[in-house]
């Protein structure tokens, strides 16, 4: 019998999904996790959230699925240790020093992959059986078909995601939320671009819309099929979902689930009414109807998107028009002498209490569910509703929920958990070395410099760049070139590195491996695997593999993981920074990495080309920050028009012992002049005009850094202030100094590449 597991972000929730039926809840802590703007768990919480749900029979699962810097590893073996004295069911992990930590010192604990670790394909899972996984959650770009060939070619338990949220971008690669401040979504800290609008350059002038926001997915009809199949759980996204969002969904499944074989018409028409109160984004089953891959490549993006779609979800309720002081009663009402009630305008319906909304502040930095409390009516017959703190004017309002679908569940957690106790230790990481490297050993990889380009033509203007290795991208176009015409590249084969392409599904697993297997026989000896599957794939040949920027290593325990599968070099991920790369990689290994100094980095991945009525290619943000989107027939690609660059840095770096560097002109049609530009700045140590330097000096976005350094501010600020007025008691006060005030100007607007 197929499990159905249920978000859980806070304990509201927690009670609606076991009291619908769920078979087990997913949850997070406070770090760690890819949701970490829900409200996730304290530590007595979730202790005794697994204490009550082991008692009912049920499972409950912990998400430790982000990437860890190096500084952090420590941290992450205390919590490891943590959750191994608690015992959850299961570990939902996306970073391998999760992994190499969990085989060394904690091998009670049960892992699953998560969908973050891109895992698509027979050969992935069957590599994370070896290693010890129980269960692997699919991605969610995957078809009937495909889950049925991988299922076909594995014992190991899949997952799958049947309804909410979706991505637009592939899952585990989108760069995009970190390239504009450093918020990861492989950190947890997605501020959803794909859910903002955008300014379009079209044939018709320019136009606007939510190009990018996807619809939700919806999968209640395919239930009985993945059921037959044997997928072994069935997963309900929404840890940032109202309580009664959690507990329609879950009645709805949970009824299907249980009545289809009686009745299957009957039971799918039940189950569909009951998930009519769910007020989010219109639906989509996504992957599931084509009749081939080729047929979802073409199609699937008008399956998502909808440009009139607003990105946020629930139904519309307008924007925060005014706010003030509440009244004493709505304040006891509230239970909170804080609140502030907004006047909302702009939409169809006016908000009771008990009803569930969601606040999206306008610069989508910020989404708040809450539900109302309290309403005030003033002398114009206006209602004004309470609202949380930290919205202003402008920002929207959407309604998720309303009063009489909220039900009361009984609770999981017991009154008193004073008696849950368990944290997090004192105990210390044991020292980590990487392997020594030995005489020779890194012949395939020689100092210097390499390129990567995505055609075989463009190999021939990379000559130009005197590099020590050209990196070819195997790719639609690239994979017959080589094989079927036996191209005559201008280099020989010991000097070109294949790199393969880091979305790697069942429904073109037998071709990679195909194409990887006959060009390894032509002698191509050196590749750089971007996905689990390629290390599977290429596992027993003479060959040596390099890892690519997104298997992502930001930590020497990652790294380490890493080489136990053969791999002896690496490429650091495109959002690492300087700090997290020299803490990582101490001087005698810092001959195993490559740095990317300048690219176009993939902001969006995603697997299919764009409906037809997208006839653009450049779009803006409301900053203006300007963008660019390629449609292939391996996908389309965002990227930004001003490209990460650290060329001016190398000279530094190799003072550092880092001696291998790369340029990356990937999914970019590659010019003379642009090789001469590149080719200068990097020969001569000088900077590249209008280029980003993505989070190399700043590093991830840190909420606690954040936090500490306001504490930091404001301590001094009232120091100062308490100076201040000491000085003022001791002397007259004199007469001000003018103030000095000046502009900044940025530089010199943007060339548009051709």
């Amino acid at each position: 019998m197929s499990e159905l597991l249920a978000p859980a972000g806070n304990i509201e929730a927690l009670d609606a999904a076991i009291g619908e039926g769920a078979d087990a809840v997913y949850v997070g802590l406070k770090s760690f996790n890819a949701r970490l703007r829900s409200s996730n768990f304290a530590w007595n919480q979730f202790e005794a959230a697994v204490s009550s749900l082991h008692r009912q029979g049920k499972k409950i699962y912990v998400t430790v699925n982000t990437v860890v810097e190096e500084r952090e590893t420590e941290r992450l073996y205390r919590f490891l240790g943590y959750l191994n004295r608690v015992k959850p069911d299961g570990l939902i992990v996306q970073d391998f020093a999760v992994v190499r930590m969990a085989q060394q010192f904690f091998p009670d604990l049960v892992l699953h992959a998560s969908t973050q670790m891109n895992v698509e394909s027979a050969a992935a899972v069957n590599l994370l059986s070896k290693e010890g996984f129980k269960r692997a959650v699919v991605a969610r770009e995957l078809g009937l078909e495909e889950l049925r060939l991988i299922k076909s070619r594995t014992n190991m338990e899949l997952e799958v995601f049947v309804h909410g949220a979706l991505c637009v971008s592939e899952s585990g690669l989108c760069l995009f939320s970190s390239f504009l401040g450093g918020k990861s979504a492989n950190r947890g800290m997605c501020t959803q671009a794909c859910r903002r609008f955008y300014t379009a350059e079209t044939s018709r002038g320019e136009e606007e819309g939510y190009y990018f926001s996807p619809c939700d997915l919806q999968l209640i009809d395919k239930i009985p099929d993945l059921m037959e199949l044997g997928i072994a759980s069935f997963k309900i996204e929404g840890r940032m979902k109202s309580a009664e969002y959690v507990g329609s969904v879950v009645s709805a499944y949970r009824y299907l689930m249980d009545h289809y074989q009686e009745d299957r018409k009957g039971a799918l028409a039940t189950a569909k009414r009951m998930l009519s109160t769910d007020f989010a984004r219109s639906k989509t089953s996504y992957w599931y109807g084509f009749k081939d891959m080729q047929d979802g490549i073409e199609h699937a993006g008008q399956q998502i998107l909808n440009p009139a779609q607003a990105g946020g979800t629930g139904i519309y309720l307008g924007t925060i028009e005014q706010q003030r002081e509440a009244e004493e009663r709505s304040k006891r009402l509230a239970g909170d002498t804080d609140i502030r009630m907004a006047l909302i305008t702009g939409g169809s319906y006016d908000p009771d209490p008990g009803d569930s909304i969601r606040i999206h502040t306008k610069n989508d930095t910020g989404r708040v569910s809450h539900k109302v409390r309290a309403v005030e009516t003033d002398r114009e017959g206006r209602r004004w509703i309470d609202i949380p703190a930290g919205f202003s004017r402008g920002d929207s309002v959407y309604l998720l929920q309303i009063k009489s679908m909220s039900k009361r569940y009984p609770r999981v957690l017991p009154g008193d958990i004073s008696t849950f106790r368990r944290q997090p230790g004192p105990e210390r990481l044991p020292i980590l070395d990487l392997t020594p490297v030995k005489k020779d050993e890194l012949k395939y990889f020689p100092e210097g410099l390499y390129v990567q380009v995505s055609t075989a033509a463009d190999v021939f203007i990379a000559q130009a760049m005197h590099p020590v290795r050209i990196i070819l991208e195997l790719n639609s176009e690239t994979i017959p070139v080589l094989l079927e015409n036996k191209a005559a590249l201008p280099v020989p084969k010991k000097q070109i590195i294949l790199s393969l392409d880091p979305w790697c599904p069942a429904g073109s697993e037998d071709a990679v491996k195909d194409a990887v297997s006959a060009l390894a026989d032509m002698g191509y000896t050196t590749w750089i695997v971007n996905n689990i599957a390629h290390i599977a794939m290429l596992k027993g040949r003479n060959v040596n593999c390099i890892a690519g920027p997104y298997l992502y290593t930001f930590n020497r325990w990652a790294v380490s993981w890493l080489e136990n599968q053969n791999i002896g070099a690496f490429v650091s991920p495109l959002e690492n920074s300087r700090q997290n790369v020299e803490g990582t990689y101490e001087l005698p290994f810092r001959q195993r990495l490559l740095i990317t100094i300048f690219a176009y980095p993939a902001l969006f991945r995603m697997r299919f080309k764009l409906p037809e009525s997208y006839d653009f290619t450049y779009f803006t943000d409301k900053e203006g920050t300007e963008f660019k989107v390629n449609s292939t027939p391996d996908g389309s690609f965002v990227m930004p028009e001003m490209p990460y660059s650290i060329i001016d840095k190398a000279d530094f770096l190799h003072g550092k012992g880092f001696s291998r560097f790369l340029v990356d002109f990937s999914k970019t049609k590659l010019t003379k002049s642009m090789v001469k530009q590149v080719s200068n700045a990097f020969y001569k140590h000088q900077p590249l005009p209008d280029t980003s330097r993505f989070n190399w000096k700043d590093g991830f976005y840190s909420f606690e850094q954040l936090e500490n350094y306001k504490a930091a501010a404001a301590a001094s600020a009232a120091s100062a202030a308490a100076g201040t007025a000491s000085g003022a008691r001791k002397k007259p006060a004199g007469r001000g100094a003018g103030n000095s005030t000046g502009t900044r100007r940025d530089g010199a607007g943007k060339k548009r590449r051709k």
